[in-house]
């Protein structure tokens, strides 16, 4: 399961947005730095209007949605890249996830102490981005050393690491992210073998008050967010309270759709949040049913057919045929599976089929 590490300055609200997130209290969430020093996680369905519907159409009585893991990261301060604060456990922490949500403080509150002493996004985000371009930039000096001896034997493979990482190098250098970099597609598959945490695609998650829900997106303080991931990061921007959605978390199911309906909105900002991350993460969803459930599955784009099979189990891959493929969308226009048959929506795809967000799939093995 593919895994999003939640990143940010200490006290910005990272802990409070896992428990909103996982509608858990299982992360501390408290008023001094540091106070997360092991990572949180936990496991997050991913909403998804067609999986209610597709057990309506299936008649099924069991639903079982796709699901990310997220992992609550402790606080980055000035200077992680050299040891401060929980330093090199930090950055080994970001390593080893698949993406990165930025949590960045976009209010004030006397009563919540920051840790550079006062709000300022773009000071915060420049602080946490210059951390993880030294970090790799120790890390690509590395690796250069090691390229450059494998390239004088001769090596191709090792010439072409070396190509891209001296430019990698001068990228960084300029304190650009290693994501940004220009390049095709093959080089953005080799740059994936350097694990730099400045390629891993990146969200930044704007943490407001409760009371600037109705129009959060006109803030200044989301403004100059937004400015910076256009022209610094790369990444996209979220908007969300998580003081407000902490709340939610504590409801039941008709409590929360009223509480949202009296703050003028349609959704909780973390399920607008989990969407993003899910796309994020470059993934899609295929679906399954039988006569007990309805069940979606998550996998990352650009899949083939047997691959997808073998998430469901390893025997499905190993003995694949064929798999039984219709749209949801055509699916959902026949309003049900024989309708779909009879117009002629469904088809037979092979090894070679790559799986597309939606597709309902019957899988043929041996």
């Amino acid at each position: 399961m593919l895994q999003a590490g939640i990143i940010g300055l200490p006290n910005v609200g990272k802990s409070t947005l896992f428990n909103a997130l996982t509608r858990t209290h299982n992360a501390e969430a408290s008023n001094y730095p540091f106070c997360t020093i092991e990572p949180n996680r936990a496991v997050v369905s991913v909403p998804d209007n067609r999986l209610p519907a597709l057990n309506r159409i299936a008649g099924t009585g069991k639903m079982i949605p796709a699901a990310i893991e997220f992992v609550d990261i402790a606080g980055l301060v000035s200077g992680a890249s050299r040891g401060e604060g929980l330093g090199n456990r930090f950055l080994s922490h970001i390593r080893e996830v698949d993406a990165l949500i930025h949590i960045v403080r976009c209010f004030h509150d006397e009563d919540i102490a920051h840790a550079m002493g006062s709000v300022d996004p773009r000071r915060d985000l420049e602080v946490i981005a210059t951390e993880l371009v030294l970090a790799d930039l120790q890390s690509i000096e590395s690796q250069l050393e090691k390229a450059r001896k494998k390239a004088r034997g001769l090596d191709r493979e090792a010439a072409a690491d070396v190509a891209l990482l001296e430019r990698l190098e001068a990228h960084l250098d300029s304190g650009r992210p290693a994501r940004t970099l220009p390049g095709d597609e093959g080089e953005r598959q080799r740059l994936h073998h350097f694990f730099l945490l400045t390629a891993k695609p990146l969200l930044f998650a704007c943490n407001i008050e409760e009371g600037d829900l109705p129009g959060t997106v006109g803030t200044d303080l989301v403004a100059g967010v937004e400015d910076y991931a256009r022209t610094s990061e790369g990444g996209e921007v979220a908007v969300v309270s998580a003081r407000f959605e902490e709340e939610l978390g504590d409801l039941s199911e008709e409590d929360r759709k009223e509480f949202l309906e009296a703050s003028g909105l349609e959704q909780p900002g973390s399920t607008h949040l989990i969407t993003k991350t899910f796309e994020l993460l470059r993934l899609g969803t295929f679906f399954t049913n039988n006569a007990t459930e309805a069940r979606a599955w998550s996998f990352p784009m650009g899949m083939k057919a047997p691959q997808c099979a073998g998430l469901i189990h390893t025997d499905f891959e190993k003995g694949f045929i064929k798999a039984e493929v219709v749209s949801w969308d055509d699916l959902a226009e026949a309003g049900a599976f024989a309708a779909a048959r009879a117009a002629g929506k469904y088809r037979l795809e092979g090894k070679e089929y790559k799986v597309s967000d939606g597709d309902v799939i019957l899988f043929r093995f041996n």
